[in-house]
């Protein structure tokens, strides 16, 4: 690397200046506030931890994600987080251990080896909910309903919401008796909305005619909330366990529909993101222009076993990052005060009681020529018959 070079950063590694920095600092302590009105804790899982625990539950896609290096102290190989899901998992399972529901949040740095998601990051700020401890829909719906809270508060709008159920596929996997290969052929092609292909596998197969059908269904049912009224028909055979996940599709609609009444609400059965992880209801919320995500999340029960305590669990993370480009917070207006460099006793005392009150007070340095404005301030502090005030800088510099 050249002397030229030495200030660039890895590809898909940011850093963020004035005044974005401030913005995300101001977004995540919103969010913070947020999620704390509605019961969820804060927790800091780990940058870095021992490789089989950091992956536990979460698939070969977060395993290709996840920078390895070996542990100086142990021998053992550990990973650096690519995501906080199974770290707060594991804190739920054997740190907390409490009896009943938990609602737990995060915020922090992720890295990944690759790019994934929208803006090209390898290291966004993830930010997310989990609630442990309950199965119902009513848990799916607080955490999807507290999703589509934090989009709002981030100012981010037009959003369009996507529903899906990996148990749909999952029981129509096992009621055509597919194996692993032939399981794992049909999922990619689901993936990529390839109809042919995925007639021409099923013809190949020769699977009796009823499950041929449903698995052909599953294809073609995506659209408007319409949809689960097509679904109940066309899978009405598929058994019980297809019409619980049904059921429970139609139970969050009907509750979003109360409270979003003009959320585009677009059902996909065969949406099966995160599938070697999830095991009930997905969702995501994309907003116009983007093709990907801008949060999402879903159910994921029983994470908790590896750590001696299964617990059923359902939740949804988004990065900060990304929500700052789409959104529309405002950014700060320059607003300070400009104080001179005084050594006055008077003058520390007023600096000290204006930052006390939550103001902007920055101190002239001897010897630096710098304009107040250019530091963000639009007052400034000057003595007036033996005591401090602010005055507008306007009126200081007339």
């Amino acid at each position: 690397m050249t002397t030229q070079d030495r200030w660039l950063l890895p590809e898909g590694i940011e850093e963020l200046l004035p005044p974005a920095a401030r913005r995300l600092e101001r977004l995540r302590r919103e969010l913070l506030d947020l999620y704390a009105r509605w019961g969820y804790e804060l927790v800091i899982p780990p940058l870095i931890e021992f490789l089989e625990s950091l992956l536990t539950g979460a698939g070969d896609d977060l395993e290709l994600q996840t920078f390895k290096l070996t542990d100086q102290l142990s021998g053992r190989m550990m990973g650096v987080r690519a995501d906080m899901t199974p770290q707060v998992a594991r804190m739920d399972a054997h740190l907390i251990k409490r009896p009943g529901p938990t609602r737990l949040c995060y915020m922090g740095l992720v890295l990944r080896t690759r790019v994934d998601g929208f803006g090209g990051s390898r290291s966004p700020y993830q930010a997310g909910v989990e609630l442990y401890g309950h199965r119902g829909h009513e848990s799916d719906l607080e955490v999807l309903t507290l999703m589509l809270e934090t989009l709002a508060v981030a100012g981010v709008n037009e959003v369009h919401l996507d529903l899906g159920h990996v148990a749909i596929f999952r029981e129509l996997v096992r009621l055509a008796g597919l194996d692993r290969e032939r399981e794992a052929l049909l999922f990619e092609a689901l993936q990529r909305q390839a109809l042919p292909e995925i007639r021409q596998y099923l013809a190949a197969w020769a699977l009796p005619v009823p499950n041929t059908d449903l698995l052909l269904a599953l294809a073609e049912l995506n659209g408007g909330t319409e949809v689960l009224d097509e679904a109940e028909l066309r899978l009405a055979d598929a058994g019980r366990g297809v019409g619980e996940a049904l059921a429970t599709l139609r139970r969050l609609v009907t509750a979003l529909r109360q409270q979003w009444p003009e959320l585009p609400i677009h059902v996909d059965l065969a949406e099966l993101r995160g599938y070697h992880y999830h095991t009930g209801v997905v969702f995501a919320a994309y907003v116009p222009g983007q093709g990907q995500a801008v949060a999402q999340g879903g159910r994921y029960d029983e994470i908790g076993q590896v750590f001696g305590r299964a617990r059923p669990a359902t939740g949804f993370s988004t990065d900060l990052a990304t929500l700052l480009l789409l959104g529309s917070t405002p950014t700060t207006s320059g607003s300070g005060i400009y104080a001179p460099s005084l050594a006055d006793a008077a003058l520390d005392q007023r600096v000290a009681e204006l930052r006390a009150q939550g103001e902007r007070v920055i101190r002239a340095l001897p010897g630096a020529d710098v304009e107040p404005r250019d530091l963000g301030c639009d007052r400034v502090l000057v003595r007036r018959e033996q005591a401090w005030i602010v005055i507008p800088l306007a009126e200081a510099v007339a």
